[in-house]
């Protein structure tokens, strides 16, 4: 803490600044499975024309699951959010796996959320404390050198 009191408040303000930016892009990177599906997978891949289920109705065969590691490597739609589900298209009787989002995956993603709003939080308050003691500081001295100049 007497490290933070002898710095500069110039630097101090750069390096909260540079912390804050660390945590918001870190957030935005864990954040990811908080997009929508559709929005995902028009970003990540190109749209094939086999997706039936866009067009036509269809009935979910397998839930949504976890990839394996094998299809992880194979099935395009498991790079987006890691988990898939299997579906039967009623009209041309294919079937077709899509990109899902899964309740682990959400889980995971608002306990990202949480954790990265407390670790901002008690930042912030930590640069609260060190302002309000600056400014207590410069009072004082204030103070001080008027009661000197009487």
């Amino acid at each position: 803490m007497k490290l933070l009191l002898a710095m500069s408040p110039l630097v101090l303000e750069n390096i909260l600044q540079y912390i804050v930016l660390c945590m918001m892009v870190l957030h935005m990177r864990f954040a990811k499975g908080s997009v929508s599906d559709d929005k995902m997978q028009s970003e990540s891949m190109v749209v094939a024309p086999t997706q039936c289920w866009r067009d036509e109705e269809y009935v979910v065969s397998k839930e949504c699951a976890l990839c394996t590691s094998f299809e992880s490597k194979t099935i395009e739609e498991c790079r987006t959010t890691n988990f898939i589900e299997k579906i039967n298209c009623v009209h041309s009787k294919r079937e077709e796996t899509r990109s899902c989002r899964s309740a682990l995956m959400e889980r995971h993603a608002f306990w990202n959320f949480v954790g990265s709003m407390i670790g901002a939080s008690f930042l912030f308050a930590l640069v609260v404390v060190f302002r309000q003691r600056t400014l207590d500081r410069r009072a004082l001295e204030k103070v001080r050198k008027q009661i000197e100049s009487i």
